[in-house]
């Protein structure tokens, strides 16, 4: 009897594991992928996508319906939904489609549905469907075009890419602000002077030591933003966008398998604890954090883990990044990087990064070559 692995998610986790499992063209497993985007979004692009005319929507998205026609249509079933609860010990989950709940049932499961931003009004993880966020993406970009004040709050990978981005397009003609919570961007990371520098060069103020606590409609002006900082600050802008922080999509989770931080407990393996048939990867699990070569990584060893126990042979620790890596564009022309304590010249993090944004990866992803 056929075997079913349901995959929640369809992001770079989600879509990775389903590839590497599809590729087997095992005839006793059928893979229900289950994604709240009927399309694969590469977020990791949008910080590029927000400026106008630079990006198109068909660049970032691609169908998970095309991507998967490649494999036998009884080898897999997507569904276009949310989940929204889970029962380990019965083996299903309650998925919320257009057309109402459905209940599935499953032999494996994998949670891979990530995070999201704190307010669903920035584009950098997908915070809705496929119409909603090309529509903010796009009514992003309209905003941009129109502010000459713009405040980015958050000075972590995503908040200096956004700066240098906005600093490289409009750093001459319009005010760029970036808000950074300490005395040292990215956390304190020893490229943090780099990306200091290189965000010096395009034109963007760097604010330490305060945090934005607040943004709301100007009392003086109502068609601005008042963005009050922890210092007691207030700078009123044409455009607030914030980068700050990671809410894990682990709702559908009942709250025993869930860490203080609403991330998913894993054992080595990537098994979720207490559970038997249940792995997680990727921003969900955030282990030892969020990024995309973690991903990639925790997504290859869910694969090869599901065809171990399937087999009956025992699962393998997971394998992580053998030197943590750093990589930021900072703007079009420029970047910081490291790999452990070896850092880069800012034409190679360019070359490896900057000058795509990874969108030279995502064919792997559309082909299935990624697993």
């Amino acid at each position: 009897m056929a075997k079913t692995v349901v995959i929640l998610g369809g992001s770079y986790a989600g879509l990775h594991v389903a590839h590497a499992l599809l590729k087997k063209n095992d005839k006793d497993l059928k893979v229900i992928l289950v994604a709240q985007n009927s399309h694969f979004y590469w977020n990791m692009a949008s910080i590029r996508a927000i400026l106008p005319e630079v990006l198109k929507p068909e660049d970032l998205f691609k169908p998970l319906e095309t991507i998967l026609k490649k494999y036998p249509e009884t080898a897999y079933e997507l569904v276009v939904g949310t989940a929204t609860a889970s029962d380990f010990d019965a083996k299903s989950v309650r998925v919320t489609t257009a057309s109402g709940e459905r209940s599935i049932a499953y032999d494996q499961l994998v949670l891979a549905t990530g995070a999201r931003t704190p307010t669903s009004d920035v584009p950098w993880k997908a915070p809705g469907t496929y119409e909603e966020v090309t529509a903010l993406l796009a009514s992003t970009a309209d905003k941009i075009k129109a502010a000459s004040h713009i405040v980015i709050a958050g000075g972590g990978s995503t908040g200096v890419e956004l700066a240098g981005e906005l600093g490289y397009e409009y750093g001459k003609t319009k005010e760029i602000i970036l808000i950074n919570a300490t005395d040292k961007l990215l956390g304190g990371d020893s490229v943090a002077n780099a990306a200091a520098n290189e965000l010096k060069k395009l034109k963007v103020t760097v604010k330490y030591g305060a945090r934005a606590d607040a943004a709301t409609p100007s009392a003086a002006d109502p068609s601005k933003i008042d963005v009050v900082l922890s210092n007691g600050e207030t700078i009123t802008t044409d455009l607030y966008l914030p980068t700050t922080g990671l809410v894990p999509n682990s709702e559908y989770v009942d709250a025993k398998y869930l860490n203080p931080n609403k991330t998913i407990k894993v054992t080595g393996t990537l098994l979720v604890e207490g559970t038997t048939d249940v792995w997680a990867a990727g921003d969900i699990v955030s282990k030892p954090r969020a990024g995309f070569m973690i991903a990639q990584k925790q997504a290859a060893s869910v694969a090869k883990n599901i065809e171990l126990t399937n087999a009956g042979k025992p699962a393998l620790v997971a394998k992580g990044m053998p030197v943590d890596v750093l990589f930021a564009a900072v703007g079009r022309g420029r970047g910081i990087g490291r790999a452990g304590p070896v850092k880069f010249p800012s034409v190679m993090v360019w070359l490896a990064k900057g000058k795509q944004l990874g969108l030279n990866m995502m064919g792997g992803y559309v082909d299935g070559s990624v697993a």
